[in-house]
């Protein structure tokens, strides 16, 4: 195994200060490999002692030693795909990776969740005159996806992956605004610049990122969803399953939140929406057709 697959193997087997360090290189591997011990102890939230340990424990002879084998893992070649995927996978390997990969991550996010917060969060977004979801990215399409949910929520809701637009949302926004803003790294420079901006008008900021980031730090409420995924090397798939389960999770408490009577409207959209689409049983007979 390299050193990230080690670390990831005893992970569960670690102190709880030593997981801190290692979730913190899981998450970031490429700025670890170019931090200080002191500058990675800060990100971990723990103290440079517990680095040098959780270093021994790896097998190494200390933190530059660490750094070392770390960059060797790195410098084997990422696929660029999947931390967990491997060249010569099949098929079979590789589809079951990805999918278990999937579950555990969003295992190890639901058991991670502030439920304080979120309710918090659901309050503020039912007492929004305005909502406006904004993401970049991978995270865009999260922010569509939410914009496409609360669309039925009879109420203003904003959406653009335009950052220009973005800005002058978060320019012209009132105190009784909501704005979710959505990065896994939480350290994209626009997305922090939203937050300001946002705030300065007494706009509520959510944000849906990682624990400890730029971001996080900005918002008026963090929704905060530790997963241990280098969007900077790796295509983004755990993280964005977990935002847009977020969004879910938002949404439901949005609607219960607001009361039986609101959802007569969303029975309403259902109803109005169901011409659209073919009825089930003309489908089956059009599939079952095209089959013969």
């Amino acid at each position: 195994m390299n050193m990230l697959e080690q670390i990831q193997a005893q992970l569960q087997a670690l102190s709880k200060s030593e997981r801190k360090v290692a979730e913190q290189i899981l998450a970031a591997p490429q700025q670890a490999m170019h931090s200080s011990i002191a500058t990675l102890a800060a990100a971990a939230g723990v103290s440079e002692p517990t680095v040098n340990r959780f270093c021994h424990r790896m097998g190494t002879r200390g933190f530059p030693d660490f750094k070392l084998q770390l960059a060797q893992s790195l410098a084997k070649g990422p696929n660029w795909v999947s931390r967990d995927v491997e060249e010569n996978d099949s098929v079979e390997s590789y589809s079951h990776k990805i999918f278990d990969s999937a579950l555990a991550g969003l295992n190890r996010v639901r058991q991670q969740l502030d439920m304080a917060v979120i309710q918090q969060a659901v309050r503020a977004l039912t007492r929004a005159n305005k909502i406006a979801f904004f993401g970049l990215g991978a995270s865009a399409v999260v922010a569509h996806d939410a914009t496409n949910k609360f669309l039925r929520f009879n109420l203003p809701v904003i959406w653009s992956e335009d950052i220009v637009i973005q800005r002058m949302s978060c320019i012209n926004s009132g105190p009784n605004d909501v704005f979710v803003l959505i990065s896994h790294t939480g350290r994209t420079k626009n997305m922090i610049e939203l937050a300001r901006l946002a705030r300065v008008n007494a706009s509520t900021v959510l944000a849906i990122t990682s624990p400890g980031s730029p971001l996080a730090a900005e918002a008026t409420l963090a929704l905060t969803l530790d997963v241990p995924e280098d969007t900077d090397i790796y295509l983004p798939m755990v993280s964005r399953l977990a935002q847009l389960t977020m969004v879910d999770v938002l949404a439901t408490g949005f609607t219960l939140e607001r009361g039986t009577s609101f959802r007569e409207n969303l029975k309403r959209v259902k109803e109005a929406l169901r011409d659209s689409r073919l009825e089930k049983q003309v489908q089956t007979e059009i599939n079952a057709r095209q089959n013969n």
